[in-house]
């Protein structure tokens, strides 16, 4: 198991490798659609600093408001990532993103751009949201809460040993690949019989 740290270094992401188990612990910036369309299209000179060697990560979550105004999160869950392949590779250029965090894999634009910045690619467990929210130890800001709405929002939080494993690395490895390969020979030889 390896131990991460916000915020994460070029040489550090790179050395990082599909199959990978990590627990992260840090800040970390929630963007779904809304965000990562803006992100591109505006470039917020806000959220250079919050995402500078930082981990984004693909979800919606479902949060309480305290009456004292702070916020907790009652589920953490990761989104189908896929979504924002138009996207994420200019993000990463952008922002100097080191990490992304969802479920299900990116495509080979994203692939290219972890590449290029080194940066990897983070799967998450779906359908654990409840268990992952209590990983996640303190909302440090929500930006956009009013424009976007709360599961588009970019919440920013404190994680403490968030569980994940590398699935698409800064040398182009992608487990999602080496799955769909493998399946895609399996079925053939089914087939074949």
């Amino acid at each position: 198991m390896i131990r991460l740290t916000t915020p994460i270094s070029e040489e550090v992401a790179r050395s990082l490798h599909v199959g990978d188990e990590v627990l992260l612990t840090g800040r970390v910036v929630l963007s779904r659609d809304l965000g990562h369309e803006f992100m591109v299209k505006h470039k917020p000179e806000w959220l250079r600093p919050l995402l500078d060697e930082a981990v984004i990560y693909h979800c919606g979550p479902v949060v309480k408001r305290h009456e004292d105004g702070t916020w907790s999160f009652v589920s953490a869950g990761p989104t189908t990532s896929i979504r924002e392949e138009p996207y994420q590779a200019d993000v990463l250029d952008t922002y100097r993103v080191r990490g992304v965090i969802g479920k299900g894999g990116m495509g080979k634009k994203t692939s290219d751009g972890l590449g290029r910045v080194g940066a990897c690619y983070f799967h998450t467990t779906g359908g654990a949201g409840a268990l992952l929210a209590e990983r996640v130890k303190r909302v440090l800001d929500v930006k956009m809460l009013e424009e976007f709405g709360s599961p588009e929002a970019f919440w920013i939080v404190e994680v403490e040993d968030f569980p994940l494993v590398v699935t698409m690395d800064s040398q182009g490895g992608s487990l999602h690949e080496q799955v769909l390969r493998s399946s895609q020979d399996r079925a053939k030889a089914l087939l074949a019989k």
